[in-house]
């Protein structure tokens, strides 16, 4: 255990920029759930306390490579929240690059795509809805948020943990996976009844950025055209969903098919 320095401070701070994660290879999170789940599943670089959590959690001192003990003052200076928590730490980030191999694996699963999808809080909810439904992979374009960023992973809620999350260019990825006949669905005003379609067990789900929706490149991909229909049929509603809800009546539909 050691006093914390102003260096490791300004470094940890660092992290809220991109930028700097891509150079460190690592991520912040905060708060004692985030902190919990991501402790069992990845490796802990910094864990950062304050006396009272340390007490209660001895235990954790052996997994990760530098603990510190601070003060709720210097927790006030270095947490990246409006309401600091009691502990924050620092994860090796997983690798975020598709290979060829890892998406052969996809054939035979469920999976998600994001295509554009840049608030951090939405794509938050869908790592955090997918981790629910049990889609485990998650494939994003480079213009989707980063899934690393502290406002995403707190949205996550601790799901970053146990999904993988992905970033490569999607008409390349989609285009291999429909030449090995998985099936693409996306979601359009144009689309079929999601409700009247046929649904496979596996697959590529895509959703599409929240103002401009699937890109013109990755629609001429798209298989199944789905549709999310109001209720009732010729009601005036809303123009369209947030890309979190629809994701989230999607993949339920599909999982509903198949318990």
């Amino acid at each position: 255990m050691q006093s914390i320095s102003k260096n490791t401070i300004k470094q940890i701070r660092s992290l809220e920029m991109r930028k700097f994660r891509r150079q460190s290879g690592e991520f912040v999170a905060e708060g004692n759930k985030l902190v919990e789940d991501n402790l069992r599943a990845m490796h802990c670089n910094k864990l950062v306390a304050v006396a009272d959590w340390w007490a209660a959690h001895p235990e954790a001192e052996a997994l990760a490579d530098e603990c510190y003990a601070i003060s709720p003052q210097e927790m006030q200076r270095l947490s990246l929240m409006q309401s600091p928590q009691e502990v924050l730490a620092t994860f090796r980030t997983p690798d975020v690059e598709l290979s060829a191999d890892v998406a052969q694996s996809f054939h035979n699963q469920l999976v998600v795509a994001l295509d554009g999808v840049q608030d951090p809080g939405n794509v938050g909810t869908i790592i955090r809805l997918c981790d629910w439904f049990g889609v485990r992979n998650i494939v994003c374009s480079p213009t989707t948020a980063d899934c690393y960023a502290p406002k995403v992973v707190q949205a996550t809620m601790g799901a970053i943990a146990r999904v993988r999350v992905f970033y490569t260019e999607l008409p390349e990825f989609l285009s291999r996976m429909a030449s090995a006949d998985v099936p693409v669905y996306g979601t359009f005003l144009e689309g079929e009844n999601i409700y009247q379609s046929t649904l496979s067990a596996n697959g590529v789900i895509v959703m599409g950025n929240e103002g401009k929706g699937i890109s013109d490149e990755v629609r001429g991909i798209v298989s199944h055209k789905l549709f999310i229909p109001p209720f009732p049929a010729d009601a005036v509603t809303s123009e369209s969903l947030n890309v979190g809800i629809a994701t989230a009546i999607t993949v339920s539909e599909f999982r509903r098919r198949r318990p």
